[in-house]
């Protein structure tokens, strides 16, 4: 089988987060700038190289206030460290079209192993003829282990924000010339 590479098409792609407020609702953010890729071995992602980088300045939680604060030291520390960063250790095909997707996740200067769940969503060709395939990237991690320790109290001494971020990323990916 030969090497095949992949790219992320960002027009065709997302990557969002939620995490709890006040324990009673969840804020969406998004990060508006982002690159990746993959490279395959076979005519599955069973064992895929799997790399993705989001510009931290790009977060985008339609409050420009709120976006601001993500930026500085109290959370992502955008201007010292600009970019989140992931680098696949396995992709491990469950079944069909789910597989688990593990790897070294580097945040705030922070690098931790996490696991995701990679769902295959097809393979198609666009109207210019280019193959595509799509993914959609699930998972939580703690924000916390990753230096985004930032949290107010309530005025009943309850957490402001949640300790869990929820990861989604609905990615397509254009074969590579």
């Amino acid at each position: 089988m030969a090497t095949t590479k992949w790219v992320v098409d960002p027009m065709h792609s997302e990557v969002q987060f939620k995490i709890k407020h006040l324990v009673i609702s969840t804020v969406t953010g998004t990060f508006r700038q982002f690159e990746g890729g993959a490279t395959t071995e076979h005519d599955d992602f069973d064992g895929a190289e799997v790399h993705f980088s989001l510009d931290v300045a790009s977060v985008d939680t339609n409050q420009e206030m709120r976006d601001t604060h993500l930026k500085s030291a109290e959370f992502f520390e955008a201007d010292t460290y600009p970019t989140i960063t992931f680098k696949s250790t396995s992709f491990k095909k469950i079944d069909d079209d789910e597989y688990t997707l593990t790897g070294d996740l580097t945040m705030k200067g922070i690098t931790k192993p996490v696991s995701l769940k990679a769902e295959y969503g097809g393979t198609a060709k666009d109207g210019y003829g280019n193959q595509k395939l799509g993914f959609e990237v699930t998972g939580k991690i703690n924000r916390k282990e990753f230096g985004l320790t930032y949290n107010a109290l309530t005025e009943t001494g309850g957490l402001a924000l949640g300790e869990d971020i929820k990861l989604i990323a609905n990615i397509q990916l254009s074969q590579a010339a």
